[in-house]
């Protein structure tokens, strides 16, 4: 059986919303969650054409669990009424909300949850000519739309929900950090590791440097280990379960496989 953390005080920066499992998992493990959030997410204004042409897509393709959450609530129960588009998500996760919420999942990765993996899908390979659209938030990653486009895909984005940093005091957490009282910290986005940087002051930063990082993939991992954090440890899947498993192996001195 994976030892637990005994203790280990474990800096987790997901927005209030979604860090909860994770807190509780920690919690369950035998650690503390030092919940310090350094994003907010809030809706993004939608014009209801922006919503008619999406659901009157070949394709919609959704990102994180927050772009179905946000997609739910703009749709309104619309989609039933409109032409159905065939769904894809790009993780397990999404695809549990996209189900959970009543909506057919028709394409999800069999194991790589990305947008590499969701690529590699054979319903995405052949999407000449087919209106697809990204569900997302405001300013995300273009390689997903790049690469359909290079298939023959026509692609618009709907974006659902837009990232901002939150105005809260570090005056705690530049504590905790200058005593050394925490053990680790995890990070679910680039984003979110630039947010928490610019919230700190030079001494804190130069902390949280030190400490263990685990990041949930080889792109902030390689951003992350740029930033000057000392050691960077990627996840298998971008799982809250990896998460744990990764933080638990790395802190009973035991090699992650992931980057350093």
């Amino acid at each position: 059986m994976t030892p637990g953390l005994r203790g280990a005080r474990i800096l987790v920066t997901r927005p209030t919303a979604q860090a909860q499992r994770l807190c509780g998992l920690i919690e369950s493990a035998g650690g503390q969650a030092v919940r310090f959030p350094v994003l907010e997410i809030v809706a993004e204004a939608l014009a209801e054409p922006s919503l008619q042409l999406a659901a009157a897509s070949d394709w919609l393709i959704f990102t994180s669990t927050n772009a179905v959450d946000f997609a739910i609530a703009a749709f309104g129960g619309k989609m039933p009424g409109l032409h159905r588009p065939r769904i894809a998500a790009v993780g397990e996760a999404t695809a549990g909300a996209l189900r959970a919420a009543g909506w057919r999942v028709d394409c999800v990765p069999a194991s790589d949850f990305s947008s590499e993996g969701l690529l590699a899908e054979a319903p995405l390979q052949a999407v000449a000519e087919q209106r697809c659209v990204i569900v997302r938030g405001v300013g995300g990653r273009e390689k997903l739309a790049e690469a359909l486009r290079a298939r023959g895909a026509e692609v618009a984005y709907l974006e659902v929900y837009r990232r901002v940093r939150p105005a809260t005091d570090t005056t705690e957490l530049m504590a905790a950090l200058a005593a050394g009282r925490l053990s680790a910290t995890t990070m679910t986005s680039l984003e979110a590791l630039e947010n928490l940087l610019a919230m700190l002051d030079e001494t804190s930063v130069a902390a949280l440097r030190a400490l263990p990082l685990v990041v949930v993939s080889e792109r902030i991992g390689a951003a992350a280990t740029e930033l000057g954090f000392s050691s960077v440890a990627v996840c298998r899947q971008p799982a809250d379960a990896a998460i744990l498993e990764t933080l638990t192996t790395i802190l009973n001195g035991e090699n992650s496989g992931g980057s350093n």
